[in-house]
């Protein structure tokens, strides 16, 4: 059939002309000319003859040519593909079967013999043929065979010869070892920049003899020698607690599979009153010049601080990658960098035309009170300051009625389109209680503002707000309310903070220190008893964490939900909505319970997010665990809010992540 029509395009078409010179010897019959029509006609008749024969002979000659030229096709095709420079195999991608391969492919592969009957799999274990399925010509990624390392090209051909099995790959294996070897040793061979800080320099050495003290030094400066001697690396001392290593890239991969082990190595180097040393560590790597890697070790190291200290942090120009943290952030004694930054927010207040405070989405009485306070330093600098409030419901709508009651609050609190419509070039905007930019009240209204001042607690997190022009963060301190007091006692005295300013401050340190119990310390008193002297009452602070009897019998039957993971750790997953303050409070009460140390709460909202509440004694760290989720707090608190997952997959996930935060944790 395909010869038929093949013959047919090639043959040339004079029907149109033997027509034509038929009808002229007709015409010429016609006219009586009858000799000249005979004449005509005989020439007409011996012409198409003449053609007939002659375009048989040329249509056989021409198939003739065209059927060598097919078969030397194939002769040539075979021969490539048996003789082809590359490695080849011609497989189903369906069941991997193999169908043929050629001699260098059986001798990359070490099968002497054909793979018939095989699978493409078992001649080679490390290929994954999904790439082929997905419509892509390239492997992603190389293929081990032994030492040597292929790429692969491919594609597919449907066959039509079975329903369930009617295409064919075929693959191309390019050898890439000796240029993979020389990538490799190239970015091996990369700079890396690690900064190097002994956080607890300070408080180790406080108070401590000068032999103790040099034989301390000494200890630390060894093990941290050792650590470094591996990586024929610069390493240096160039302040009295600030180190600098710049090594290769191929010592950085052995320090990340450590997990970075001289953090707890420092830890056994302990000073007479108890207190381990401890570390923090930030590495540059993957820039473009040893000017960018030192800023982003610079970045990284900054990143630890905010974290608490005690851990690495390796910067890319990508992200963030967090080791360690897992240990109690340290309180610090001194009140230096708090009278320094209480001087400064003094002067950005007094600069600003006006100020707006924001808190984080959903707003507790930690974000109240902190708010609170700055209207104080606004009043007294006599600059206006605003509160953005949400119409949504939220913990803290007691408080916020309360002090919108007064008469200097008048017209203190507004929405966050309001907010958008007030800002100027020269307003100040203080984000209270969170360092994330996904978390505040409004990020439209926080991207629109020039000057931004942060105080915060928590942990910082791999995204955070970048650029601001004040960022008093400690995430040793209680609460916001804490580091906000402090702050106050270097700008007023205790009359001049309103009596349910002070409470409300006093309030929100109530709530994240759990009635005094969590995260305290000596800092966390004198605050405590400033907002006193501010004539703050303890008996009126607790009638805002009073709840109604619906909210109690609903606490319980979350508890009655709590299933034990494993020892210590409790999970409620409820498959309804519940209140968020309730099930925070329920997350507290499991506390209570003998033998739990950790607490998970988590259930969906009306929006189809997975809401999600964890609580501990400090151990484990429930924001480690909560990081890996996409959530945040401290060590003691934390949070997440996971959309697009259902609650069975959100549960799955955490589980997983509790089990890696013990695994690597070493314990049981």
């Amino acid at each position: 059939m395909h010869k038929k029509g093949l013959s047919h395009l090639l043959e040339p078409s004079f029907r149109l002309y033997f027509i034509f010179l038929a009808l002229f010897a007709a015409a010429s019959a016609v006219m009586g000319q009858y000799h000249l029509a005979l004449f005509e006609g005989v020439v007409v008749l011996v012409l198409f003859l003449y053609f007939h024969r002659r375009n048989s002979v040329r249509k056989r000659e021409i198939l003739s040519y065209i059927e060598n030229l097919t078969d030397d096709m194939d002769v040539a095709a075979k021969d490539t593909m048996v003789n082809a420079p590359l490695p080849m195999v011609i497989f189903r991608p369906e069941t991997e079967e193999v169908i043929w391969s050629n001699d260098r492919f059986l001798q990359i592969s070490g099968d002497r013999d054909h793979l018939f009957d095989r699978k493409i799999t078992d001649a080679v274990p490390s290929f994954d043929t999904r790439w082929l399925m997905e419509g892509k010509t390239q492997c992603p990624s190389e293929v081990l065979i032994g030492a040597r390392r292929f790429q692969v090209f491919g594609h597919l051909v449907r066959t039509g010869e079975r329903k369930e099995q009617d295409f064919l790959a075929t693959t191309y294996w390019v050898e890439v070892t000796e240029l993979s070897i020389l990538r490799d040793d190239y970015y091996a061979s990369r700079p890396v920049v690690i900064l190097l800080v002994m956080d607890t320099y300070d408080e180790i050495f406080k108070g401590v003899s000068d032999n103790v003290k040099t034989a301390m030094l000494s200890d630390l400066n060894r093990r941290m020698s050792e650590w470094t001697a591996p990586t024929n690396g610069i390493y240096c001392r160039y302040d009295r607690d600030r180190y600098l290593l710049i090594c290769e890239e191929q010592y950085l991969s052995a320090m990340l599979e450590k997990k970075f082990d001289i953090l707890d190595s420092v830890h056994e180097v302990v000073n007479p009153s108890g207190i381990p040393a401890t570390l923090s560590i930030g590495v540059g790597r993957d820039a473009d010049s040893l000017a960018d890697l030192f800023q982003y070790a610079s970045l990284a190291l900054e990143m630890a601080f905010s974290r608490g200290g005690d851990q690495a942090v390796v910067k890319n120009r990508f992200n963030f990658e967090f080791y360690g943290g897992r240990s109690k952030e340290t309180e610090r004694h001194t009140k230096v960098k708090s009278r320094i930054m209480a001087s400064a927010l003094y002067e950005l207040i007094g600069d600003a035309s006006q100020v707006f405070v924001m808190g984080h989405t959903f707003p507790d009485l930690d974000c109240i009170g902190p708010a609170a306070g700055l209207a104080a330093i606004g009043r007294k600098r006599g600059v206006p300051v605003h509160i953005l409030r949400d119409t949504t419901v939220s913990p803290a709508d007691q408080m916020m009625d309360e002090l919108e009651q007064l008469p200097e609050y008048e017209d203190v609190f507004v929405t966050p389109a309001d907010a958008m419509v007030m800002a100027d070039a020269s307003s100040l905007l203080v984000v209270v209680d969170t360092n994330r930019p996904e978390q505040v009240l409004s990020r439209e209204f926080l991207e629109s503002v020039n000057k931004v001042a942060v105080i915060d607690h928590h942990r910082r997190a791999a995204s955070y707000i970048e650029g601001a022009a004040l960022s008093f963060h400690e995430t040793y301190s209680s609460s916001a309310s804490e580091l906000t007091t402090e702050l106050l006692q270097y700008i007023l005295e205790p009359p001049e903070l309103l009596k349910l300013e002070a409470e409300a401050l006093m309030a929100g340190m109530v709530l994240d220190s759990k009635n005094f119990t969590m995260r305290t310390g000596s800092r966390t008193f004198d605050a405590a008893a400033f907002l006193r002297r501010s004539g703050a009452d303890t008996t009126e602070v607790r009638r805002f964490f009073k709840t109604d009897l619906n909210r109690a019998i609903a606490r319980y039957e979350i508890v009655k939900e709590v299933k034990m993971v494993r020892e210590g750790i409790a999970v409620a997953a409820l498959g309804h909505p519940v209140d968020r303050v309730t099930a925070a409070q329920a997350a507290d009460e499991l506390l209570t319970v003998q033998g739990v140390d950790g607490s998970f709460v988590l259930f969906p909202d009306a929006d189809g997010r997975i809401i999600l509440s964890g609580r501990s004694l400090g151990e484990p760290n429930v924001q480690v665990i909560l990081e890996e989720l996409g959530g945040g707090g401290n060590a003691a608190v934390a949070g997440a809010q996971i959309p697009g997952k259902s609650l069975e997959e959100v549960r799955e996930a955490l589980l997983v992540s509790i089990e890696k935060y013990y695994a690597e944790d070493g314990s049981k």
